[in-house]
């Protein structure tokens, strides 16, 4: 069955390219996992191909991952402290990832792989994890202060405590849903003006000039999704960091 070009909600479809079914578990491999692996592969590869030949004069690839670099390490060191530049590698990682996978997306025909919750909440669980985990290692136990906040009264201590729990575990969700709903939206969004230039051209010379107003709104919206792009992985990061804080010195 033919879908319709101009339909907003079919370019989250997911489809399998290589189905393996074991028993009752699904394990194929989908356009969703393959353009995961191309994020993971590409960004590598920029990664790796722009630095090894590094020079006093940079090229223009060694500068954008310096820059990167540079940008990552200064936001880790500004919410996280020296001591949190030892989870560097992993919020670059975190924030690489989210920005090649939201740029994936602008192109055509290309999949989104952060329009879907499952893969965000998978993101934010991973943080949620380190987080917790590491804090347990370092700090054991006395990790725990972290919900109790200092220069609090006694009397309605239980009260903010609960708070600082029931906020703590709100993190992954809306951590996840923050980029998944941004990234849903605007795709949706930008597709369905790109559906009414599509339809009013193919209603004769009226309909072309008609087309002329949201042909100039979908442009004007896909520079803002790339903008999106780029602060949506830039927020994901910053968050992260603001988190593995609490890992770090768990006493606020």
């Amino acid at each position: 069955m033919e879908h319709d070009p101009t339909d907003p909600i079919h370019q989250f479809q997911i489809n399998r390219i290589v189905p393996i079914q074991i028993g009752d578990w699904d394990f194929s491999f989908t356009n969703s996992a393959l353009f995961m692996v191309l994020t993971v592969a590409v960004t590598t590869a920029f990664l790796y191909y722009t630095t090894r030949g590094r020079g006093l004069v940079p090229s223009r690839g060694q500068s954008i991952t310096e820059l990167s670099y540079e940008f990552t390490a200064n936001m880790l060191r500004d919410a996280a402290g020296t001591a949190g530049m030892k989870f560097f590698p992993f919020v670059f990682s975190i924030f690489m990832f989210v920005l090649v996978a939201n740029l994936f997306g602008m192109v055509p025909f290309f999949f989104t792989v952060t329009s879907h919750l499952i893969v965000t909440f998978a993101l934010a669980l991973l943080v949620i994890g380190v987080v917790v985990g590491y804090g347990f290692y370092k700090h054991g136990l006395k990790w725990l202060m972290v919900f109790v906040p200092s220069g609090v009264p006694g009397y309605i201590l239980p009260l903010v405590v609960t708070i600082e729990i029931v906020s703590f575990l709100s993190r992954p969700v809306s951590l996840s849903v923050r980029l998944f709903a941004n990234m849903l939206a605007g795709h949706i969004t930008l597709k369905v003006f790109a559906g009414f230039v599509v339809s009013m051209s193919a209603l004769g010379t009226l309909g072309i000039i008609g087309s002329i107003l949201p042909l100039l709104m979908t442009i004007a919206l896909t520079a803002l999704e790339f903008l999106v792009a780029a602060l949506q992985a830039y927020v994901f990061a910053v968050l992260t960091c603001m988190y593995l804080n609490d890992a770090v010195h768990p006493h606020h």
